[in-house]
This record gives structure tokens, C-alpha cells and sequence, in this order.
């Protein structure tokens, strides 16, 4: 039964994943890859506002609860073979999960035309929240083998991952919705990730009033990716947010 629960779920992920806009000769291209617990459709919002300013978009879908971390991120290969081979340039945008997703993928395979990266919450330096999840097994198994592993201990995944040697910036948020999880981390945070989990030393990074959950919502959030995608910086965003 579970096999079978499985198999839909890869079926429904593939079939909301795949290209948008005019991925053709010329097209700067944005791989959008999701986070944990989430499917593409979560990333739509972002996904139009990234249209509207002339960006192709190409979907990732991947099993993030059941999938070990190598099936996911040739998930993001097989997006970026399948949306990408016209593009001029190839950027990722990746919320939570999905941002070490791409680090992962990075680490692996570098595009030839490989444009910029904007993580969006992710969880660089590990999590506490996970870290406290150790203590109720019952919830840390509903993570499923990869989000189990994203704790702050030196052979969890997040350490795993060599240091990005490519134009890369990070979205934080420091609203929270999620008392256990503020509880649970120390400073400010975003009911899920603490803002310096978030962080990896050299990378910019700008911190905005915005949840976890539905950063990628987010205008505010959308006006920063766009605008580090288009020039390497947040712009005066940063400076006000740090």
C-alpha cells in the first residue's frame, strides 16, 4: 500500500513538473525547485511574477519525503536537461529543502551557462528544529529519510555540502507563525529555520519580514530574487534588512 502511495506521488510530482514560458534560443531560464513536504504548485506565485519579468521557468518535481537525497537531486538534472538546453542562462531558485537541492546538484554538475542562485530559507548550517525533533521519533520519521537528516551535527547533510563557488544569495525571514518553532531556535527566525541557519560565510544575504512557509508569496521576497538574479545583489533591500 505504501509502495503504491508512493508510486502516485512521483506520478503527481512529474506531471506538475516540467517547463514554462519559452525556454527557446536566447531565454534566461529559472530552475524552481520546492521544499520539503511541498510539491511545484507551491512555487507558482513566484513562478508568474518570475514570467512577468520575462524569465523562462522550468519545474522541479522530486519526493522529498520518500526519495533519498542522490534521487533528488537528479530530479533537478533531469529538469534542467529537459527545460534548459536552448537557455542562454540558467538560474535556480530553491526554497528550504530545495536550496540544498541545488547545492547538491551543483556540487555534482555546473551548467555551461549557469547563471545566479537564490536560496530561499534554507537550512545552510543545519536546523535545531530538527535537532529537537530527535526526541519524538513519530515526527522525525514523517520527515522522511533526507529531512531527518537536515540537523546542525557535522554528518548531517547540510555539512556535507562543499562551500558554493558560484554567484549565489540567500532570502531569510524573521516572521514566525510557528510558536513551537521560535521556541525551539534561538534569535530571530522564521517558525522553521533561525536567520543565522540560514547564512553561509561570503554570501550575501538579506532578511525580510516574511514566514517560512510562504516566503515564495511573498512580493517583497519575489522583488529581491528578481532583483539578484538581474545584478548579483540585493540592492538597497539588503542594506536596510542587515
Amino acid at each position: 500500500m505504501r509502495r503504491a502511495g508512493t508510486a502516485f506521488a512521483v506520478a503527481f510530482l512529474a506531471a506538475l513538473a516540467g517547463c514554462r514560458g519559452d525556454p527557446g534560443p536566447g531565454a534566461e531560464t529559472v530552475a524552481l525547485v520546492h521544499g520539503l513536504g511541498r510539491s511545484p504548485a507551491s512555487m507558482i506565485v513566484l513562478e508568474e511574477r518570475l514570467e512577468q519579468e520575462g524569465f523562462a521557468v522550468a519545474r522541479v518535481g522530486y519526493d522529498s519525503r520518500g526519495a533519498d537525497f542522490g534521487e533528488q537531486v537528479q530530479a533537478v538534472r533531469r529538469a534542467v536537461e529537459k527545460c534548459c538546453a536552448q537557455s542562454s542562462r540558467i538560474h535556480f531558485v530553491g526554497h528550504s529543502l530545495g536550496g540544498l537541492l541545488i547545492r547538491g546538484y551543483l556540487a555534482e554538475t555546473r551548467p555551461e551557462r549557469l547563471g545566479r542562485v537564490v536560496l530561499l530559507a534554507p537550512p545552510s548550517a543545519g536546523s535545531l528544529l530538527v535537532d529537537r525533533l530527535q526526541e519524538f521519533p513519530v515526527a522525525l520519521e514523517a520527515l522522511g529519510p533526507v529531512g531527518s537528516a537536515l540537523g546542525t551535527d557535522s554528518t548531517d547533510l547540510p555539512a556535507t555540502l562543499p562551500p558554493p563557488d558560484y554567484e549565489i544569495g540567500i532570502i531569510a525571514g524573521n516572521l514566525s507563525i510557528n510558536p513551537i518553532g521560535t521556541l525551539a531556535i534561538p534569535g530571530p527566525d522564521d517558525g522553521i529555520v533561525g536567520v543565522a541557519e540560514t547564512r553561509i560565510d561570503g554570501v550575501p544575504t538579506v532578511v525580510l519580514p516574511v514566514t517560512h512557509t510562504f516566503m515564495m508569496n511573498s512580493p517583497l521576497a519575489a522583488r529581491a530574487v528578481v532583483q539578484f538574479l538581474r545584478t548579483g545583489n540585493f540592492g538597497e533591500a539588503s542594506i536596510r534588512a542587515n
